[in-house]
Formats: C-alpha cells, structure tokens, sequence
C-alpha cells in the first residue's frame, strides 16, 4: 500500500502547492479576487435553484411568482416553436437574497466616445464590467474617475452565461410587468442564439429587437391584443430613443473632434446637455407612448453612462427592415440572420447587415426633433 500513501502525499503536497500559489494569489490580483467572487455567487445562485414548472403549480408560493412563473415555462415554449435556442434557461428559478445582483462598471474618458473594454472568454471584449462584490465596484469605479474619466455605476438585475450553464431566473429580475417579463425571456434566449464576438452594441440590440418583437407575437398568439401593443409601443420607444442617443452622440463626437482645452471642452458638454434636456422634454416626450421624460432632471452629460444605455438601443430599425425582407417571418428573419452572421466579428456584424439591406446608420436614425447646431465656446 506504500504506493498509494505515496501517491495520495504528493496529490497533498502538490495540492497544497496549488492551495499556497492561490492564496498568494488572491492577496496579490484584484483579478483573481474578482474571479474567486464571481464563481463563488454563480455557485451560491446554480446550487439555490429551483424548477420553474414546480413554483407554476405549487400553491404554497405566493401567487404573483406562481402566475410569472407559468409565464416563463409558456414564454419558453413559445421561444423553443421560434426557433430560438432555448436550451436549459430560465428552467430554474434562484432567489438570490437581496434586492440588486450585481453592479456593471463602464468607463469612457471625458474627451472622447470610447469606452475601457475588459476581455472574457466566449463572448470577447466587452464595454462594461459586473461587479458581485460592491465595494470593489466602487473602488475600481473611484479610481477610474480619479483618472479624469467619465464612469457609471448601475444595478444589474441578472446576466447571462450565453448558455453555457442552466442559467435561471433570478428574483432580481422577477416583475409583475407580464410584457417586460416575456421580453426578458426572449431577450436572454436570444442571446444564446445569436453571439457575435466583440460585438456587445449588436448583441444587445439584436435582443432587445428580438425581446420586443417576439413579445409581441406571442402576445397576439394568445389573443391578448392590449399586450401586443404594449410590446410593440415599448420597441416603438426603444427605436425613438436610439434615434435620440445617435444624433446625441453624433454632437459629442463632432466636438471631441476638435480636441479643445479641457475647460472650452467641459462647455461644450454643457452646451450639449442642454440641447439633450430640451430635447427631451420637448419634441421627444411628444413622441414616446411608454417612457415619460421628467423635464426638470438635470442630466449631465457622461459618456460612460450614454454609452451604456446605447449599447441597447444601436440601429434597431434595421433588423425590422431585415424582418420585413424575410415577409415578416420572424423565426425565418432570425434563423438567417444566425446563418448570414455565423463568421463575423465586432463591427462587421452591423456593416454586413446594412450593406445587404442597402441602407446607411443615417436612414436608420428615428427623425424626433428638428436638428440644431451645438454652440463651442471661444
């Protein structure tokens, strides 16, 4: 038995070589203590869940989560006839206990529109950073803006692992709001079916675009008319919004263009919050038939924040001109579009779609206001 004792030593010492280099490690990187943080609340979540089809049929929970619950395994079925890829998603239900999953970090400097990205496997660079631990989000979000960049700092109430494991649906993402409930069903399905690398503003709106517009569908196949066009108005306010934040961003790169001083710079951000805040409050909130625009909010401008809310919102009326080329067929229209995609990275997603369709990101800009030049002060 000598043999054995001495294999089972060295799988101590080499464990315990494995155990001393992770400690060292974990004192030494705030990325290892990042990933030990990260596995440890993906374990603590997959190790709590809970089979959706039961809570649909179990009288002891309360009944709004009942009712979601049978929502959800309707919404998947419904997703898995589309064609989308609904694997074991949102199977399983994780309460997580507390009120926010996790903060996401973006940061982009004040003199120009391009974010910090952080690099993950699968799924590649990405523009923003989430956060389990929230005093490490604000000391990495702290150290950034001592840097002199633009940061935001915004609850998140789930994620998605692409697929890779039985995500469920985590309490931070339960709402009685039975269309944002279906969207957010389709919306993460949607990312496991279509997954461009480096490509995080496609990915997004793509599901955004998909969560939506299946909503909507599965809606009227229901025979429930006043959801339909519930789902329909809110892509409606999606595409009036993502017009909005395109000419918005069009003005600030016009002026980090110029490459001012940083004061003639930090005016012209003013001049722009200005020109944001009045159309907001006027022209746009005319349009809008779900959000309500507050016209006394303050909002300065902060490319980080602007940036964040845009990655859902880029060119989301060409994948409903891609949808009408495809006659409206909306499992068709995601089913090629998979198949058109399936060898791009980045840009070249949105590049190759508009050149099909023939269009320009100017086309696809929603018309909400009259334009107006951004004065730069002297």
């Amino acid at each position: 038995m000598k043999w054995k004792r001495r294999i089972t030593m060295g799988l101590l010492i080499a464990a315990a070589a494995l155990l001393f280099g992770y400690g060292a490690a974990y004192v030494a990187s705030d990325d290892v203590r990042y990933l030990t943080r990260a596995g440890f609340e993906e374990t603590r979540i997959l190790t709590s869940r809970v089979p959706i089809s039961r809570l649909a049929h179990d009288s002891t929970v309360p009944d709004s989560l009942r009712r979601l619950a049978a929502l959800v395994v309707e919404v998947r079925a419904y997703a898995a006839r589309m064609g989308l890829e609904a694997k074991e998603t949102y199977t399983t239900y994780s309460d997580v206990g507390r009120d926010t999953l996790l903060l996401v970090l973006t940061v982009s400097p004040k003199t120009c529109l391009c974010p910090v990205t952080w690099k993950y496997p699968i799924a590649g660079r990405i523009p923003y950073k989430g956060f389990f631990d929230f005093a490490a989000a604000r000391k990495v979000a702290a150290n950034y803006a001592a840097q002199g960049n633009d940061v935001s700092l915004r609850p998140s109430p789930a994620f998605s692992t692409l697929g890779w494991f039985n995500d469920p649906l985590l309490s931070t993402a339960v709402t009685t709001d039975s269309v944002e409930m279906a969207s957010l069903v389709f919306h993460e399905l949607a990312h496991n079916t279509l997954w461009v690398p480096d490509a995080t503003d496609f990915n997004e709106s793509f599901a955004e675009w998909v969560g939506y517009r299946t909503a909507e569908r599965y809606f009227l196949a229901r025979g429930d008319t006043a959801l339909a066009i519930r789902a329909a108005d809110r892509l409606h306010d999606e595409e009036v919004l993502g017009g909005y934040y395109a000419r918005l961003l069009g003005k600030l790169d016009s002026l980090y263009g110029l490459h001012l001083p940083a004061a003639q710079n930090d005016s012209g951000r003013t001049a722009v919050a200005r020109w944001s805040r009045d159309t907001l409050a006027g022209p746009l909130s005319r349009v809008l038939r779900t959000v309500r625009i507050n016209p006394n909010v303050e909002r300065p401008i902060n490319n980080a924040a602007l940036m964040g809310v845009r990655l859902y919102r880029t060119e989301l009326p060409l994948f409903d001109r891609w949808n009408a080329t495809r006659r409206g067929d909306l499992a068709t229209a995601i089913f090629e579009l998979h198949r058109l995609l399936s060898d791009v990275r980045g840009p070249e997603a949105f590049k190759r779609m508009r050149a099909i369709l023939h269009v320009s990101p100017q086309m696809l800009s929603t018309p909400s206001a009259p334009d107006s030049s951004v004065p730069v002060p002297e």
